[in-house]
């Protein structure tokens, strides 16, 4: 009897340390990893044709077309022949302008200064004659006055300021060829290699 109940016991204590047997283990199978491949190859090929389409967009943006300083001068000072009648806005249009224009023209920063300061930086420099340098100090000197003085200058004065800021143009534009103007005057940029540092000799003084 003895026997038999050591014999059971012996039973369930191994039987108690059986463990519950494990789930199957699943091995990956060979077409899965293809697919997964192929799909990062896909991935790969529109990040590489999306970044080339960018770069090739990027390089066909039109370039900005570059206006002659002159031609943008000449235009404006057209526009002012309609303030006639107001000769405080056609004198600050017309001399502004022609201080954009001596600054775009000659690479020549000043437009905080005032005329005394600008004219005197000028003189220090050899970008002008010293007739047109010295016309130049009248014509601004003059505009001045309707600015700032309360003159009120008749149309004739007016005009024959106009003319004097239209020979300044003239005389200092680069020295282009017509089909160079022409294409300026289209919108089609000129670049620096189409121009000439000469300045042409003054016809006639700035009165």
């Amino acid at each position: 009897m003895l026997s038999t109940n050591t014999t059971l016991f012996s039973a369930t204590a191994v039987t108690n340390t059986l463990r519950d047997i494990r789930p199957p283990v699943e091995i990956a199978s060979g077409w899965r990893w293809f697919w997964w491949g192929l799909a990062c190859a896909v991935v790969a090929g529109l990040v590489y044709w999306a970044w080339r389409y960018w770069q090739k967009r990027r390089g066909e943006v039109p370039l900005v077309p570059v206006v002659p300083a002159h031609v943008v001068a000449k235009q404006r000072l057209e526009e002012a022949l309609a303030l006639l009648g107001q000769p405080r806005e056609f004198c600050i249009l017309v001399s502004d302008t022609v201080r954009w224009y001596l600054e775009e023209r000659f690479d020549f920063r000043a437009p905080e200064r005032t005329t005394e300061e600008f004219l005197y930086e000028l003189k220090a420099t050899d970008l002008l004659m010293p007739d047109q340098k010295e016309s130049l100090g009248e014509f601004l000197k003059s505009c001045d006055l309707v600015k700032f003085a309360r003159y009120e200058p008749r149309e004739p004065e007016l005009r024959e300021l106009h003319a004097s800021a239209v020979r300044l143009v003239e005389e200092t534009e680069p020295v282009e060829t017509e089909l160079a103007d022409a294409q300026a005057e289209e919108g089609v940029g000129v670049g620096p290699s189409a121009e000439k540092s000469e300045i042409r000799n003054p016809k006639s003084e700035i009165r």
